[in-house]
């Protein structure tokens, strides 16, 4: 099998060995449970319930509110505590049993309409990590008979980061069912399962329950950062390149992670909303890393206790992964739908790290996925030069933070360069 991949990239220690392995736990929270009302994209979902209604586990207690919205639902059998703009904040009676389930017929006998309809009232969203953006909006594109490859993102590249693997290892036949069930929606597709090349188990697996699939196929990636990133997996895949100004369905192809496809098969196959993920716990900090099943709006203290506490305070945690996850200064926050982990570190090595002028070394513009001269651009960015910093690509980031790892002078510059970059967006 060949090992595909794409230019530039660095290599991060992996890190994953601790919770690779690791069967995954189920985590039945104790305390209330927080459920945010808005995602990294679109409107805020409208509330359902009011204080003091009694919910069960998979309840709607917030409808989408406009296109580009998603349902939210219970995912604890307690007690409405109070309802406000940006959440619903349920006790917790200790009753993890579910709502009857909706009678749902097989998917093969759907039609494409009831089966996006399955996705949409079940709230499923993007669950890579700082996505959430609905699944059944990426899976409605103007034009469905362009669409060439539905690709299952299992690259899973980030330090640390194993639940992608441990999902694909313990639920294989899951995952090719839920690619099967996208695949339905459009009638030239072909389906591929990626998967770097450092988690042969999966590969392994996954090739098992696909080789009497005709129009799946397993492909095994080199193992380097950001291979996960939607515009370097579908070069790597397909040898199509995409821009700022593009999506993923101009080259005929729809991304999707694991945790997505697992949830558009829960959603679909069994008629359940989307009320938990896994989660991988891991980082120095950590007394025992791991995987955990984990109910949504469950408090992140909880998740951390779950996995043994810390050995002593941290100097970092992060929600995500090292490269481009977002630092926690407060515990007491929900797991959410894009919440794929928590990675706590016994040191902040990045408060040690001084800054040096640029040495000319040009080792960012070797590593930088997008092509681009990250110097030149932060240097633009630091200045307010927004002319030149659009001249250059500036938008085409990524954000990956590569030549950050990079940079011997230990330049931020992946920050300034981003910086830049979202104010230009929001003057749009």
């Amino acid at each position: 099998m060949a090992v595909l991949t794409f230019k530039g990239g660095v290599h991060p220690a992996s890190n994953k060995k601790l919770t690779s392995s690791l069967p995954a736990e189920e985590l039945i929270p104790k305390g209330d449970l927080t459920f945010p009302l808005f995602l990294h994209h679109g409107l805020h979902a409208k509330p359902v319930v009011k204080g003091g209604e009694c919910v069960s586990a998979g309840t709607l207690i917030a409808k989408a509110d406009g296109y580009v919205s998603s349902n939210v639902h219970s995912s604890i059998a307690g007690i409405v505590k109070y309802v406000d703009f940006d959440s619903i904040v349920i006790e917790n009676i200790g009753d993890v049993n579910e709502e009857p389930r909706q009678v749902v017929r097989p998917y093969t006998e759907l039609s494409k309409k009831e089966i996006l309809d399955l996705i949409r009232e079940a709230g499923i969203v993007g669950m890579g990590g700082e996505e959430g953006y609905p699944t059944h909006i990426k899976l409605s594109p103007e034009d469905p008979g362009k669409i060439k490859y539905i690709i299952v993102n299992g690259c899973e590249c980030e330090p640390y980061i194993t639940c992608n693997n441990r999902r694909l290892v313990e639920e294989p036949a899951k995952i090719v069912e839920g690619l099967k069930i996208v695949l339905r929606l459009f009638d030239n597709a072909k389906g591929l399962i990626a998967i770097q090349d450092d988690k042969k188990p999966a590969v392994i697996k996954i090739k098992n329950f696909t080789a009497k699939e005709p129009d799946i196929h397993v492909k095994m990636l080199y193992s380097k950062y950001p291979q996960g990133s939607e515009r370097q997996l579908i070069y790597a895949l397909t040898k199509k390149e995409i821009n700022s100004r593009m999506n993923p369905a101009d080259a005929g192809c729809l991304v999707l992670n694991v945790e997505t496809i697992y949830a558009i098969r829960t959603a679909v196959v069994e008629g359940r909303p989307l009320i938990s993920r896994m989660v991988t716990v891991a980082g120095d900090a950590v007394k025992r890393p791991g995987n955990f099943i984990v109910r949504l709006g469950t408090n992140i203290r909880e998740l951390i206790e779950a996995a043994g506490g810390f050995k002593r305070e941290p100097e970092k945690v992060l929600i995500g992964g090292p490269m481009t996850g977002e630092a926690l200064v407060d515990l007491d926050r929900p797991v959410t739908k894009d919440t794929n982990a928590v990675i706590a570190f016994l040191h902040d090595p990045v408060v040690r790290v001084h800054q040096t002028n640029c040495i000319h070394c040009g080792r960012c513009i070797e590593v930088c996925p997008a092509r681009l001269i990250p110097t030149k651009l932060a240097d633009y960015s630091a200045l307010g030069m927004v002319d030149m910093f659009r001249e250059n690509d500036g938008r085409e980031c990524i954000e990956c933070g590569s030549c950050s790892y990079i940079c011997p002078a230990k330049r931020s510059l992946a920050e300034v360069i981003v910086m830049m970059k979202q104010m230009i967006i929001d003057e749009l």
